[in-house]
């Protein structure tokens, strides 16, 4: 029977190089804690798999161009990260508002959202702040409902009265996005339920 390390090895490189990071619980079912530790410290040390923070590593990807290995992939870093303490973690507010069209700002640093404690994680030469926010809405994790309460939330309660704000989600919301807003308005900000009352009772127009 292969190894530990040889087993971890061939399900990190299975991923892709640099598109996976990979914790010691995704590999738990290849060998006692203790084992699956000492393989990763051990790869690490020999260079076969990088520690891109505590806990993460990955198979870094050398850009032939830049004569260097790409930094760690951020969005995989925090899926991981997600994974190893079972927390659930989205995007910051002002993320949800400009990809829903509502403001052209984009965050100057990247930052999280989560259910878990707010803290900062250091991953490489980065640090991804993670802001603790209601389990009420990250439960919606994934859905219309917590992409648009937080966009609003950012936005605040001006928002509610706002034509503009209306226009936009009217405008990007898709139909069904509009009747599951509809179906658990209670999730949004108390102010804005008219607006997404009035958006989501609209009969939908054919071009």
């Amino acid at each position: 029977m292969a190894s530990v390390a040889k087993r971890i090895m061939r399900r990190v490189a299975a991923h892709g190089k640099g598109r996976w990071v990979g914790t010691p619980k995704d590999f738990l079912d290849l060998g006692s804690r203790t084992a699956v530790d000492t393989a990763l410290s051990r790869l690490a040390r020999a260079g076969r798999l990088r520690r891109v923070g505590r806990g993460l590593y990955d198979l870094p990807y050398f850009n032939a161009a830049l004569q260097e290995f790409n930094v760690a992939d951020l969005d995989a870093t925090v899926k991981a990260i997600a994974r190893r303490d079972g927390i659930r973690v989205m995007g910051s507010d002002i993320q949800a508002a400009h990809g829903l069209g509502l403001t052209p700002a984009v965050p100057a640093k990247v930052e999280y959202v989560t259910d878990g404690p707010s803290r900062i994680v250091k991953v490489g030469d980065r640090t991804i702040p993670f802001r603790h926010r209601s389990p009420r809405l990250m439960r919606w994790k994934g859905t219309p409902i917590a992409t648009v309460a937080r966009a609003l939330r950012w936005l605040g309660p001006h928002a509610g009265a706002d034509p503009q704000v209306a226009n936009a989600l009217r405008r990007n919301l898709p139909a069904a996005a509009k009747r599951e807003l509809l179906r658990h308005i209670h999730a949004l900000p108390v102010w804005s339920r008219p607006m997404v009352r009035n958006i989501a009772a609209e009969p939908e127009t054919t071009p």
